[in-house]
């Protein structure tokens, strides 16, 4: 079987991981990097995450099998338009966007009869690191990828998504983007909102110096994620907006349920909400 050129729109943590993985799997032919800044596709080529590079988005999809989109949520649609143009007879294009809907939105927008050939994906891993230089091949080990196909998109074109995924060390599953964008609101949206919630609550009070001075190290674990990527973190939040404020919703009921059980000394009341919660993060762990 002949080796895919893969073209990889947007060289950091994820697309570089990908990059990186792949190689390692030598599942291409070649791999081809693509953006908007220069000097982060010339330390992609540097670090040997890629093979060449292309600022023309256009110019970069020529001749590829399969083109990753790994740029964040905001800018999915300018690249998909920016692709159409460029790509050969039965491309397929996905991407590792972390909200479904709106991207499959995107993507019908843009790529026009291309969109038989877009698997909408989302690699369920990272780090609060970014940038090329974060860019690891294991990234993907033992880590899930959930692909949400559309009822349009071809069969083909999922299963060579899923086999590139999994080259890389990935388990593929497959659910609707409706589904994804819930499960992700609770399990991975909510959490970088606590997460950055708390933090600039905490360096609002005039005691932030000794506060932070004393933390140990369940705060630093929690907080670790609110050192993610704002622009990124922005663009998830705004582009699954519905699922993450009923998250929030849901979040604002139950902290209520402990400061009424707190304001009334309920003891018994806070035990009982502390073990049902231990009880499924334990078996969850287990």
């Amino acid at each position: 079987m002949t080796k895919p050129v893969v073209c990889i729109i947007g060289t950091g943590l994820i697309g570089g991981s990908l990059a990186l993985a792949l190689k390692q799997a030598n599942f291409s032919a070649e791999i081809v990097g693509a953006g908007r800044s220069k000097s982060t596709l010339q330390k992609a080529l540097e670090l040997g995450v890629i093979d060449r590079y292309q600022l023309s988005l256009e110019k970069a999809v020529q001749g590829a099998d399969i083109i990753v989109v790994a740029v964040p949520l905001g800018a999915m649609h300018a690249v998909f338009k920016d692709i159409a143009a460029g790509l050969a007879p039965g491309a397929i294009v996905t991407d590792a966007g972390s909200a479904k809907q709106s991207v499959i939105m995107d993507a019908a927008k843009s790529l026009g009869g291309h969109f038989t050939h877009f698997v909408p994906g989302h690699p369920i891993a990272g780090t609060e690191r970014s940038g090329v230089a974060a860019a690891f091949a294991e990234l993907y080990q033992q880590r899930r990828v959930i692909l949400t196909p559309t009822d349009k998109t071809s069969l083909s074109a999922v299963e060579t998504v899923t086999a590139m995924w999994r080259a890389a060390g990935a388990e593929v599953e497959c659910m609707s983007a409706e589904h994804h964008d819930l499960v992700l609101a609770g399990t991975s949206h909510l959490p970088h909102l606590l997460a950055f919630g708390l933090v600039d609550c905490l360096n609002n009070l005039e005691e932030v110096d000794e506060v932070f001075r004393f933390a140990a190290g369940g705060f630093r674990d929690f907080t670790r994620i609110a050192s993610s990527d704002p622009v990124m973190w922005r663009d998830i939040c705004l582009n699954n907006k519905e699922a993450v404020m009923d998250m929030m919703r849901r979040y604002r009921d139950e902290m209520e349920n402990i400061y009424q059980s707190l304001e009334a000394g309920d003891g018994e009341a806070l035990k009982a909400i502390f073990e049902r919660a231990k009880k499924a993060r334990d078996d969850f762990c287990g």
